[in-house]
């Protein structure tokens, strides 16, 4: 397997404006810290650590083979959004058997081992070779047809196999596969029932296929073929053989235990998992409120957050891979946080390694990290060909928790009370943990908007979470002490005795989505967004090589937290970066779903309303309060015939010290809590009632919302 990180320690070689030189020693001056760099001829430099790692003049020479950004390999979400629906299909299943192969389960490990398997022809202890026989003839094919695919699948997982072929069907006896998909059904369905007889079981397949697809359509076989087909498939769903009970237990027992995994240092372990907050959230294009959900990336070691994502109603495969490119790039800190929240941009804490030259408002939210594996649940956001494929390619490994034990992913699962119980509970629109703990009409407090609850989130993490001592984050050596996550990292780095750097960044760029779009003479144009840059130059003059879903379509991915720019790569295999025309506008990053109710409300106020104007226009709304003013909050919460005085809880102090909170508010000085004086609406004028007019035409629910008003 590959691997996409590379040690940086005394002996590692890097590439310094075209020449060779080799990190000697790392040294703390009265600069910051300064790495000691020898080339060929012997002759030594200093140079920052943060120059070493972040500037364009310096690349890392790996030890070992590996992925890099200006290889041949095609991004994994490149390849495998050219194939149809049919075959994704089949890919799926060519997988399959492939992991069958090499590890004697279709899934690929036993603690998700289906029914009857490892199967005797593929138990681990066999030699190679005897499983490539086996899989040749169980799917009629040739041994070297074999070892291809799982040549291509170590290479580059599902996307590697995309131009394996179809897979032939894997069943010895051949049989319409309408036929077998009923008769596995039924025997499915008698698993907690008594034990049937083979004969009934044939029989409810016969009638159940024929009333489903009418008679003489599915050919129905004989009675010996039938009695076949249900020898093999109790291998997958025992019913016949064995006692009732025994079925009953085999078909709903847990998958064996992975044992306790212990991580050693940091990036080992990286903890992934959504969950609904307990809190209700605004939604700023219906004007109602709705149930957001939270997903985040936790490293195991230090119990830091790495990747925040908020996301309404459900999460998707595109949140999960943002999430997991923010342990990678970090999202920047905010203007206001405090200075001993704000991480510095190559990620080392302080503390290790003293660093005046941090400025004043730059630096990250989290820490850096190139996990080793990630630990995930079962949810099909999470189950996704391009992740999977990834981390394939970048040698991350995925370590799937079993299913209904939420002790797998403990860590991650204790946050979320955390949450609940430090932030979400002070929170406008709190709702409980469970139907018992709700209050009458929590939804009548729904105050905060996404992406206000999100900022929110974010800062609480780096300035409480990240420093508030651990019960759990405690050195065997000082059983008494008792540290912070962003402690724990310190003492991490100091344990392993080096970072994890990637080998090269831009292979964070195949997490983000892939966007096909032809380019034009004035650029690119991707959600009525034109971007152009240098990086197009030479790439509009050829026709595009990739099969893609539009005529002469190029690949781009696209960033859902910041789509101010874009990534291609241009004919030299090297990542390029567009800019989106109103870029300057924004001067900070802006996500779809923000530019999106900027839209709407420069749609209301402008009649020729463009990006630049909603950008602008929101930019002012975000200066006024994180996306409105009380009195505008307030209006809008009465146009959804909600309660519109909301008031904070003044026990939690530090809920409410957090500027996000008090600038949501409308505190700007933060010297007080309580609200301003309410605008009335009549003061307004008939400018801002065209306004509403405008907003509430979509929805006769808003009808008489001005009479409210």
């Amino acid at each position: 397997m590959s691997w996409a990180g590379v040690r940086v320690g005394v002996g590692t070689r890097f590439r310094y404006d075209g020449e060779t030189v080799e990190l000697v020693e790392l040294a703390i001056t009265a600069n910051g810290n300064e790495a000691v760099l020898k080339n060929g001829r012997g002759k030594l430099l200093r140079l920052a650590v943060k120059e070493l790692l972040l500037s364009d003049r310096v690349r890392v020479i790996p030890d070992a083979p590996g992925p890099s950004g200006d290889d041949d390999e095609d991004v994994a979400g490149v390849v495998l959004s050219q194939l149809s629906k049919a075959e994704q299909d089949g890919l799926r299943v060519r997988a399959g058997h492939v992991r069958e192969v090499l590890t004697g389960y279709r899934s690929g490990a036993p603690e998700l081992a289906a029914e009857g398997e490892p199967r005797p022809e593929y138990s681990p202890d066999l030699p190679l070779g005897e499983r490539y026989a086996s899989k040749a003839a169980e799917l009629g094919v040739t041994v070297r047809t074999v070892e291809r695919w799982v040549r291509d699948f170590r290479r580059g997982g599902e996307a590697g196999l995309a131009a394996a072929g179809r897979p032939a069907r894997g069943r010895a006896t051949k049989l319409d596969d309408r036929w077998v998909e009923t008769a596995t059904e039924v025997m499915v369905e008698h698993a907690k029932e008594s034990k049937p007889s083979r004969t009934l079981v044939i029989e409810r397949t016969r009638a159940r296929v024929v009333a489903r697809f009418g008679p003489d359509v599915v050919p129905q076989p004989s009675r010996a073929t039938a009695f076949r087909l249900l020898e093999e498939l109790e291998d997958q769903h025992p019913l016949f053989r064995l006692s009732a009970k025994r079925n009953r237990d085999i078909a709903g027992r847990p998958s064996e235990p992975y044992g306790k995994l212990r991580p050693t240092r940091p990036g080992e372990y990286l903890l992934m998992d959504s969950t609904r907050l307990d809190v209700f959230a605004f939604d700023p294009f219906t004007l109602r409120w709705v149930q957001a959900e939270l997903s985040i990336g936790m490293d195991w070691y230090t119990r830091c957050v790495t990747g925040i994502r908020l996301t309404p109603v459900s999460t998707k495969a595109v949140d999960v891979s943002a999430v997991l490119y923010q342990s990678f790039r970090p999202r920047p800190a905010g203007k206001d946080w405090p200075r001993y929240a704000v991480w510095p941009e190559h990620g080392i804490p302080r503390t290790v390694l003293v660093d005046t030259a941090v400025a004043e408002g730059a630096g990250a939210a989290g820490p850096i990290l190139v996990p080793e594996t990630l630990v995930i649940d079962h949810g099909k956001q999470y189950d996704s060909e391009h992740l999977t494929s990834v981390c394939r390619r970048m040698g991350i490994s995925i370590q799937p928790a079993r299913l209904r034990t939420g002790r797998d992913k403990g860590p991650v699962e204790r946050f979320f009370r955390t949450l609940r119980e430090g932030l979400l509970q002070a929170l406008p629109g709190y709702k409980g943990p469970d139907v018992h703990s709700r209050g009458e009409n929590p939804e009548d407090d729904a105050f905060f908007f996404l992406h206000e609850l999100e900022a929110i989130i974010r800062e609480w993490v780096a300035a409480v979470y990240h420093h508030r001592p651990h019960t759990s984050l405690v050195d065997p050596g000082l059983p008494g002490l008792r540290m912070s996550p962003a402690a724990m990292f310190e003492h991490g780095m100091a344990r392993a005795g080096y970072i994890e750097a990637s080998r090269d960044p831009d292979l964070a760029y195949e997490f983000l989505k892939t966007e096909w779009r032809t380019i034009q003479h004035y650029g690119v144009e991707i959600g009525r967004r034109r971007y152009s840059g240098p990086g197009l130059k030479g790439l509009s003059d050829v026709r595009s090589p990739y099969k893609s879903p539009v005529e002469n379509g190029w690949p781009f991915q696209v960033d859902p937290d910041d789509i101010t720019r874009i990534y291609v790569r241009d004919l030299d295999r090297r990542w390029r970066t567009l800019t989106w025309e109103h870029a300057p506008t924004a001067g900070m990053p802006l996500s779809e779903d923000a530019l999106a109710f900027a839209r709407k409300l420069a749609a209301a106020k402008y009649r020729f309303p463009d990006d630049r104007l909603a950008v602008a226009d929101l930019l002012e709304r975000w200066n006024l309060g994180l996306g409105t003013t009380l009195a505008e909050r307030r209006m809008a919460l009465r146009l959804s015939r909600e309660q519109a005085a909301i008031e904070l809880p003044e026990s939690d102090e530090s809920v409410v010290s957090l500027p996000s909170v008090r600038k949501a508010l409308g505190d700007k000085e933060g010297s007080s809590h309580e609200e301003p004086e309410q605008m009335e609406p009549a003061e307004t004028g008939d400018d801002d009632e065209a306004d509403f007019e405008v907003l509430v035409e979509e929805d006769d629910f808003y009808a008489d919302a001005l009479e409210d008003v």
